[in-house]
């Protein structure tokens, strides 16, 4: 990606090659006058309603963010302003993995979904989208403890192991927020995806650390309360976006509970509305709570069970030895003594070795094609750990470079062989390369022979940290820049280029105050051509009355709205809610606030 737009914002510099990846152009032209629209309707209601119940200064926050109620936002001016808090943010396609989006997070970048949702989508998408992504979590970016929250969520989440069965429900979630979101998917194709999702999310088996920690990120940072359990403000993204929950998730049949560890026991589904929420009294608190999490984790516990998370993932992790030596690959098999200690550790398939997350030359995935298999643990008799002997004290014990040498482990495994190389890493022996070797179990049963090759042989008493993804990350993943070319091609008939262009006349003559005398007649269009419409015509009610003109236009159009709300159950709430914010306008709202 040579033409990498950084916005020169450095926290968005700074990202590597793998995340870059995700990236695609906001391409600020595509979004519709109906849109800014959308985005418009949202903010007004967000701002009238939140100003009472959100956490912050809902508006300090947007301003902080770059952000505004009338305009969906542009890329570079959030970057400007964020910048100046120490974050940053990029335009993504949609959901991207998990693991990639906490890794954003913990570089303090946010992650914004490019699309807008659709009109009918108004009070909540299942997909995520720029308003939930930018009025949800930008606002609260500007507050320091939770930012920090944030990212350190991000770092750990970036390590927390997968099971195959996340990697499947990911896809499947993906997959239906897609067709939710497209125009005119058949409804069939809805309910067979719905019926997918259904039939993985009630198979889960044993959740794993991302499912717990996806756990703790979904009732804090999307649907999270902080203060008491009689008085809670809203500081979660989910929250915040929806015009719908945030509402009614403070009456007393949403249960409100204390945040704790005890929260990550409590699973969610993204298609309802949640029936408790966690309160918090402190940010401080929420860091707390996973950092309890996270020691419990394979990337702080290491050792055979963390192993067997590893391989149960079925896709690459990685296993750093008490050396500072890390394999990366997909984990498939293990050797464990009678007290449950590894005895050695074994990959199949592309495979690569680090030290510090960097690459050792010539030890990439290609090299080691065909995986890479190591013992772990003690030579036997040996008080010294192979690790901390310097070459004069490997010498001694008959390993030295150019000479045969025999290694035997206090597992009863064998290394018999030529040595090629030593290598060491930061005072460290990490690894020793063989020529013409021998690798076996106690039991005679053959790990390696010389007809493989050479045997690069991991150095370590013990596996310290086990943890999703490559080590090194840019080196071993595959950099496949996901095209953005195809998403703004859309084309619009005419009759929806009509309503386009309605809507963009309405904000004109708001916006400058002149054109008055068109209103009746784009009405009419509207009365007789775009009956499914309700919110250009309330924005032309909303300039009559702030206005004061034609006052037999504005009784119609209230009848004509009134009747809407009436007998169109879709639109009773949005038209009533919308009305709410006419008469007491958010300009007003803005001047009161602290």
């Amino acid at each position: 990606m040579s033409d990498f737009n950084d916005f020169n914002n450095p926290q968005v510099a700074k990202l590597p090659q793998h995340l870059k990846q995700f990236i695609v152009e906001q391409h600020y032209e595509k979004y519709t006058p109906v849109d800014q629209a959308v985005w418009r309707y949202v903010m007004r209601q967000n701002y009238s309603y939140l100003k009472h119940v959100a956490f912050y200064p809902y508006i300090k926050g947007l301003q902080r963010a770059g952000l505004s109620i009338e305009y969906i936002p542009n890329l570079q001016t959030m970057n400007d302003n964020l910048g100046k808090i120490g974050w940053g943010a990029v335009t993504v396609d949609g959901f991207i993995p998990p693991a990639a989006f906490m890794e954003y997070q913990a570089y303090r970048v946010l992650v914004i979904a490019a699309d807008i949702r659709q009109i009918n989508h108004i009070e909540y998408t299942p997909a995520p989208d720029i308003i939930h992504e930018s009025a949800g979590h930008a606002p609260i970016i500007a507050d320091t403890d939770y930012n920090n929250y944030l990212s350190y969520f991000g770092s750990i989440g970036a390590k927390a192991m997968f099971s195959s069965k996340d990697f499947e429900l990911y896809e499947a979630i993906r997959h239906l927020s897609i067709l939710k979101e497209a125009v005119d998917t058949p409804e069939e194709d809805i309910a067979r995806a719905e019926k997918q999702l259904q039939t993985i999310s009630e198979n889960m088996g044993e959740p794993s650390e991302m499912a717990l920690l996806s756990r703790l990120h979904w009732w804090t940072v999307e649907y999270g309360l902080i203060g008491t359990l009689d008085n809670p403000k809203i500081y979660g993204a989910g929250l915040l976006s929806s015009i719908g929950e945030s509402s009614t998730c403070m009456r007393d049949d949403v249960k409100k509970l204390w945040y704790n560890i005890d929260t990550i026991n409590y699973s969610y589904d993204i298609t309802k509305t949640q029936p408790q929420l966690f309160v918090t009294e402190t940010f401080q608190n929420l860091i707390d709570v996973l950092e309890t999490f996270a020691n419990t984790m394979a990337f702080r516990k290491g050792g055979a069970e963390s192993i067997v998370k590893a391989i149960e993932c079925k896709n690459p992790a990685t296993a750093v030895y008490s050396s500072g030596l890390q394999i990366t690959g997909v984990f498939t098999d293990i050797g464990i003594d009678n007290n449950d200690e590894l005895t050695f550790i074994k990959t199949t398939g592309p495979s690569a070795i680090a030290v510090d997350n960097k690459q050792l030359e010539g030890h990439g995935k290609f090299y080691h094609k065909d995986g890479f298999s190591s013992p772990v643990g003690k030579l036997a008799g040996i008080d010294t750990l192979l690790e901390d002997m310097n070459l004069d004290e490997l010498a001694k014990h008959g390993i030295k470079t150019s000479s045969a040498a025999t290694l035997t482990f206090e597992s009863g495994i064998t290394v018999k062989g030529i040595v090629k190389t030593i290598h060491e890493a930061k005072c460290k022996t990490v690894m020793i390369t063989f020529e013409d070797c021998t690798v076996k179990e106690s039991n005679g049963n053959v790990l390696f022979q010389p007809e493989w090759g050479m045997y690069d042989m991991a150095i370590g008493h013990k596996i310290t940290s086990v943890f999703n993804g490559a080590a090194d990350k840019d080196a071993y993943e595959e950099i496949t820049h996901i095209s953005d070319k195809q998403t703004h091609k859309v084309t619009y008939d005419d009759k929806t280029q009509k309503l386009h262009a309605i809507y963009k006349t309405v904000r004109l003559i708001r916006e400058n105050g002149t054109g008055h005398e068109q209103l009746p007649d784009l009405f009419a269009a509207l009365k007789s051509e775009h009956r499914s419409d309700w919110l250009s015509v309330m924005e032309i009610l909303e300039i009559l009355y702030h206005k004061q003109l034609y006052p037999e236009l504005e009784k119609e159009i209230r009848i004509y709205l009134g009747l809407k709300a009436a007998n169109e159950n879709d639109h009773t709430k949005l038209i009533n809610d919308g009305l709410h914010v006419i008469e007491n306008p958010v300009s007003q709202l803005i001047t009161e606030d602290d």
